[in-house]
């Protein structure tokens, strides 16, 4: 029996491949599509607005909707959080979140839901990022202190947040590895006339242009050495295929706050 699936942020670029796609999916049936009040797209087929066949699935701003054993895929903004997680939360529902550009407060607000419902959260849901996400966490152990680390990271010009969710977990990885507090190592600006690079730093910066889908390139450079692992995304597919995926894992799981590492079965 297929799991009633509801998508959050249905019309944005996310959104509109997790319609199109959720069909490849037989436990995952599509049932509801939300987008925000006054969205132009409200009352719209959810598949026609995806460019794919109808699914006679019409797109609302009613988050009353939600029901019990429902599972959510939200990929919004930050700033819809506040209305859409009292919501999951009280209809009961499962919510595997992929929006990016969360306040710590956000991300804690997500951990205090998971006490009740089922929450995963990951900045990037795609198998690739999450086997870079180990290839870090082992070099970074290998490398020790030999190696200075940079981490790069580029997208399409319409990207709001800067470092990218998923640059921001590259470096969580790393410092978690190195038992170290990420603010107090993560440098992000070297606008600088004298101000070389400290011990311990993990560097970070960020580029904006065209359509590039995502790019992260982590760096390690020695001396009269350097080592580069890198993940290059050519299709929004590969992070609604991750989302679904998720969503297929998550459905009846009891309450509590997961990763893809989860879904994988991946030992962080």
């Amino acid at each position: 029996m297929a799991n009633d699936l509801v998508i959050h942020g249905a019309a944005g670029r996310m959104g509109r491949r997790l319609v199109a796609l959720s069909r490849e999916f037989d436990a995952l049936q599509l049932v509801g599509a939300i987008e925000y009040e006054g969205s132009p797209h409200l009352g719209k087929d959810a598949g026609v607005v995806a460019e794919t066949e109808p699914f006679e699935v019409e797109i609302t701003d009613a988050l009353t909707q939600l029901k019990q054993g429902q599972v959510v895929i939200d990929f919004s903004l930050p700033q819809s959080l506040s209305r859409l997680l009292p919501a999951v939360v009280d209809a009961g529902a499962t919510l595997v979140c992929g929006t990016t550009g969360f306040s710590k407060e956000q991300v804690a607000s997500l951990k205090e839901a998971s006490n009740k419902i089922p929450v995963l959260y990951s900045p990037n849901m795609s198998v690739g990022v999450n086997l870079l996400f180990l290839a870090v966490r082992e070099m970074t152990k290998w490398a020790g202190e030999d190696f200075d680390i940079e981490v790069f990271e580029m997208h399409h010009k319409m990207k709001r947040d800067a470092p990218s969710g998923t640059a921001l977990r590259i470096a969580e990885h790393i410092a978690d590895v190195q038992e170290q507090r990420l603010a107090d190592v993560m440098k992000t600006d070297r606008y600088s006339q004298d101000a070389p690079r400290e011990a311990g730093e993990i560097g970070m910066q960020s580029a904006r242009g065209g359509d590039i889908v995502g790019e992260h390139t982590v760096f390690y450079c020695g001396m009269g050495e350097r080592i580069e692992l890198t993940h290059r995304a050519t299709s929004r597919d590969i992070f609604a295929r991750g989302a679904l995926r998720a969503a297929s894992w998550m459905a009846q799981k009891p309450a509590g706050f997961y990763s893809m590492f989860d879904v994988l079965s991946f030992a962080s």
